[in-house]
C-alpha cells in the first residue's frame, strides 16, 4: 500500500497522507516521496495548486518514532530536510484540509501553507521539548511571530495542544467546518486558485513572504544543526525510550 497517494486533476495536485493504521505518522521514505511529488509539482506547468490531507480522523501523529530511531537524521539532506525546504519554497498556492490530530511536523507544516481548512474535530500540537528535542520547520521563528510570544511558549515550551478555535483566531488556519467537509473545501478553493493567472500567484506569494524568507531558510538550518545535537543527548534517549516501553518520561536525574 502506498503511505503517499499523489493525484493531479484539473490543475490541482493532492498529497494524501494514507498511513491510517499508524496514525498517519510520517517515516522517512514518506518525506521522501513527499519532497519528490513537491519538485514534481513545481516544475509541471499542469500543477497551479497543491493541497494535503490526511483523514477525516487524523491528519498525522508527527514522525513515525521507530522509524525515527532507526533511521536517525544524518544531514541536511535528509529526506525530512529536503521536504522542510520543498514546502517553505514552493513557489504555488499550498492548502491542506486537517482534521483529527495534527501533532509536531502535522503542525508545523501548516506555517508554511497559504490556506488551513479544518475539521472541527482538528487538535494541534508541537511536543517537541517532551521528547527532549527542539522545533523544526522553521517554528521557532514563525509560531511567535504568528501566535504571539507568550502563546508560542505554551506550544512550544509546554508542548500544549490547542484546538480548531484557537488555531482560527490565530490565524493558523483559514475556516473551521465538519470533518467530512474539510478535503471538498480545500478542493474548491484550490480550484479556484488553479483557474486564476498562475504568474499572478506566484508573484503575489513570493511578495508576500519575501520578507520572512531568508530568516526562514536561515532557522530551518540552525534547528537542524540542534536538533541533530538533541537527538544524541540523555533527554531524547529518555523520551524515546519511555515511549517505546509506553511509560512517562524521567527527566528528573537529566
Amino acid at each position: 500500500m502506498n503511505e503517499i497517494l499523489t493525484d493531479v486533476t484539473a490543475g490541482v495536485m493532492t498529497i494524501t497522507l494514507n498511513r491510517v493504521d499508524k496514525k498517519n505518522s510520517i517515516t522517512s521514505a514518506m518525506y521522501a516521496a513527499m519532497a519528490d511529488a513537491l519538485m514534481q509539482a513545481e516544475s509541471d506547468a499542469a500543477v497551479r495548486a497543491l493541497v494535503f490531507q490526511g483523514h477525516e480522523t487524523i491528519f498525522s501523529a508527527g514522525n513515525d518514532i521507530g522509524d525515527f530511531l532507526n533511521a536517525p537524521i544524518s544531514t541536511q539532506d535528509s529526506p525530512v530536510f529536503r521536504f522542510l525546504r520543498g514546502i517553505s519554497t514552493f513557489p504555488k498556492p499550498v492548502l491542506a484540509a486537517v482534521c483529527g490530530p495534527a501533532v509536531g511536523i502535522g503542525t508545523t507544516l501548516l506555517f508554511h501553507c497559504d490556506l488551513v481548512y479544518a475539521g472541527d474535530n482538528a487538535a494541534f500540537s508541537m511536543p517537541f521539548v517532551n521528547l527532549g528535542l527542539c522545533p523544526e520547520a522553521a517554528s521557532s521563528y514563525l509560531a511567535p511571530q504568528l501566535m504571539g510570544y507568550g502563546r508560542a511558549a505554551e506550544a512550544l515550551l509546554l508542548g500544549e495542544p490547542f484546538l480548531a478555535e484557537a488555531a482560527l483566531e490565530m490565524g493558523l488556519i483559514s475556516r473551521i467546518v465538519p470533518p467530512s467537509e474539510a478535503a471538498a473545501l480545500a478542493q474548491r478553493q484550490a480550484q479556484k486558485l488553479a483557474a486564476k493567472p498562475l504568474t499572478s500567484l506566484i508573484e503575489t506569494k513570493r511578495l508576500m513572504k519575501k520578507a520572512q524568507a531568508a530568516v526562514v531558510a536561515e532557522r530551518m538550518v540552525e534547528e537542524g544543526t540542534s536538533l541533530g545535537r538533541l537527538l544524541r543527548e540523555p533527554a531524547a534517549r529518555e523520551a524515546f525510550t519511555a515511549f517505546m516501553e509506553k511509560r512517562k518520561p524521567d527527566f528528573s536525574k537529566i
